[in-house]
Order: C-alpha cells, then sequence, then structure tokens
C-alpha cells in the first residue's frame, strides 16, 4: 500500500510539503537579509530555495549583478549562516531548522550567454552551400 502525503512523487520531484517549506524559508532569509547592515549582501537577490526530502538541508540559491562568483559574498553567507538559521528556527513550526547551503543561482548567467550566442550567430554571414553550388556544374 503506497504511503499518503509522500513529499516526493514517483519520479523523485519535490512535493508540495518541500515546496512549501522551500517558499517559506526563502521569504524568511528574504526577509533577514534586509535588515542585516552588511554591503556585501545589498545587492543579494534570492531565486529559491531547495529543501531535501527530510527537511535536513536548504540550498538557497542567489543572484547578485554581476558578482555571483564573489568570495565576499560567500564570506558574509557564512558569517550570517547561523543567525538566519535560527531566524528560519524562530519563524517556521519545522521540528528542526534545516541546515542552509548558499550558491549562486547560475541559470541567468547562463541565460544571458545562450542570448548572447544566439544574437552573435544571427548577425553572422550566411555560410555558402558548397553542395548546391551551380557554378562548379556549369564550368565543366
Amino acid at each position: 500500500m503506497a504511503r499518503r502525503g509522500s513529499r516526493h512523487n514517483s519520479r523523485g520531484q519535490v512535493g508540495a510539503r518541500t515546496a512549501k517549506a522551500g517558499e517559506l524559508i526563502r521569504r524568511i532569509i528574504a526577509s533577514e537579509l534586509e535588515l542585516i547592515e552588511d554591503e556585501r549582501l545589498h545587492l543579494v537577490s534570492l531565486t529559491g530555495v531547495e529543501v531535501d526530502r527530510d527537511l535536513h538541508t536548504a540550498v538557497v540559491y542567489f543572484t547578485t549583478f554581476d558578482r555571483d562568483d564573489d568570495p565576499e559574498i560567500d564570506e558574509a553567507f557564512d558569517e550570517y549562516r547561523g543567525s538566519l538559521r535560527h531566524a528560519v528556527s524562530q519563524q517556521t513550526s519545522l521540528r528542526r531548522a534545516p541546515e542552509l547551503e548558499f550558491r549562486p543561482d547560475i541559470t541567468l548567467r547562463s541565460a544571458e550567454r545562450i542570448e548572447q550566442l544566439l544574437t552573435q550567430e544571427a548577425d553572422r554571414p550566411p555560410v555558402p552551400d558548397l553542395e548546391n553550388d551551380n557554378d562548379g556544374e556549369a564550368a565543366e
């Protein structure tokens, strides 16, 4: 008999419970970041949170303006990880606050790079089709 209320469906996708927990954690951390007076985190925007099945770990994805790989941002998140986790603990009804991991969200940069490549490709002159070139046949 299948368990009802499973956190993941048969394909291993995140269920409604973990998605709700992730969104709640994202909102809590975003509001806490607004209260932190640290220049390193001023232009940080949270793009999402993925919570694992057992709610033990939450991966917080962020983006900034051209500074996603900045080690200073990583240092700031390391410095505030405990207080952010404490805020999550205080503001949720979770039995235990998940461990927080902070990772840059590369989807926006990837999309920008794809857009740049497509634009470059569209600006290139067309390559002549040598197989269907009729000039070569006329010379024989």
